[in-house]
């Protein structure tokens, strides 16, 4: 009978660590799962957001700004930039960035942008609907993440701005994120 993969890993503290993780039982091979890095923008034209509308889980239905997670080989602007295309097919050129957001709970850190839309949009294999949106018409009950009411909202506090320290997470919101 031969062993599975997980049947060789055992959680235990690796010498010189402070905290459980997956080790091979042979070798030694610590298996680091460490959060990953989503990347993302409030992409405008004029004085209008790009929202997309999820056709995938989670939230599927919702909307959001163009954002997901980075590959391997890119930097975090590049994904900022591939997700847009591939949410909006949008081409966005990032002015620059905006929050970083770290939701420990489902170990994310969240890179966001503002940016500006340089093309034309469509559907996405990701979207349901793309839409530009006056900051009146946003519908903010249909949002699909707090880190996306949290981006709007530093983008409006800077969008007359081009000088800004860019943001975290707001005050008050380890109840959401922890």
């Amino acid at each position: 009978m031969t062993q599975t993969i997980d049947e060789k890993f055992e959680l235990r503290v690796p010498d010189g660590d402070d905290r459980e993780r997956r080790q091979c039982l042979t070798c030694g091979f610590v298996d680091y799962r460490n959060p990953r890095i989503v990347a993302g923008s409030v992409v405008t034209k004029g004085d209008q957001i790009l929202l997309c509308k999820r056709a995938i889980e989670p939230r599927k239905g919702f909307w959001t700004l163009p954002a997901g997670y980075m590959e391997l080989g890119e930097t975090v602007e590049e994904a900022a930039q591939r997700e847009a295309r591939e949410e909006a097919c949008a081409d966005i050129k990032i002015d620059r960035m905006l929050a970083t957001y770290s939701i420990p709970r489902i170990g994310q850190v969240q890179i966001m942008f503002r940016a500006t839309l340089e093309s034309e949009f469509a559907v996405g294999p990701e979207s349901l609907e793309v839409q530009l949106f006056d900051w009146k018409d946003i519908p903010w009950s249909e949002l699909a993440f707090p880190t996306v009411v949290w981006a709007l909202t530093h983008y409006a506090e800077t969008r007359h701005s081009s000088d800004f320290v860019a943001f975290g997470n707001p005050d008050g919101t380890d109840k959401v994120t922890r």
